[in-house]
């Protein structure tokens, strides 16, 4: 719903899972509403422990950076018309995980200006001098302008900035922030509740999924929720 608001050419491609979001050293994050029980935002982190991010088969990343953990974040998105909070959420989920699997380098690529200075004002700075914009191939050769954070930085930094969100992301505990847990993200999908407050084209490609018995991740994929 999200990449289709903005990039229609692509609302078909993203209705089913890829083969990165099986694999090992992948985690996708889902932010539910709890009064709907609906997913309205959500965001994938690539590591590189298994190989190179998706984003570097289109650039090189600095030598610096090369011989460090990395990790992308993909598919940050949420429903058009949701709660500011949901982005916010979903940002703070990718720094924690960052945090708890030892990645250093969080690297993102915007492809807009506006995006561009939501994440220049997280402290995100790009990856070229000259800043210029690349075609990533794994986003349909649409140019994008990529971005690196240095996330064993961001906490000294934000602090000595006194920045706005300082609080929202060091000082207060987000309980409902679970990046490991083993619960549902959503309510199962045979209940009432889940069909009456989701949309109908997810309805139908949850009832050919079980008709069909073919799980979205692999055994060894590793699940992880925002509630």
């Amino acid at each position: 719903m999200s990449y289709g608001h903005h990039l229609p050419h692509l609302h078909q491609t993203l209705l089913e899972p890829d083969l990165l979001d099986a694999d090992e050293n992948t985690v996708s994050v889902l932010c539910v509403d709890k009064a709907s029980g609906s997913a309205v935002g959500t965001a994938r982190f690539q590591t590189n422990a298994g190989g190179l991010l998706l984003i570097e088969h289109s650039v090189t990343v600095p030598d610096e950076m090369r011989a460090d953990t990395r990790a992308e974040i993909t598919r940050l998105s949420a429903v058009p018309g949701a709660d500011p909070l949901v982005k916010l959420s979903l940002m703070k989920a990718s720094y924690l995980f960052c945090v708890a699997t030892q990645i250093r380098w969080m690297v993102i690529g915007a492809r807009n200006e506006a995006l561009v200075r939501q994440y220049r004002r997280l402290g995100f700075t790009d990856l070229f001098d000259d800043d210029r914009r690349v075609p990533l191939l794994h986003a349909g050769r649409l140019e994008h302008q990529v971005l690196r954070l240095n996330v064993t930085a961001v906490e000294r930094t934000w602090r000595a900035q006194h920045h706005a969100l300082y609080e929202f992301f060091f000082d207060i505990a987000h309980p409902d922030i679970q990046l490991f847990s083993t619960q549902p993200a959503l309510p199962r999908r045979e209940s009432s509740n889940w069909t009456a407050n989701t949309p109908a084209w997810l309805v139908a490609a949850s009832a050919r999924d079980r008709e069909n018995e073919a799980p979205l991740r692999s055994a060894s994929g590793r699940s992880a929720l925002v509630n």
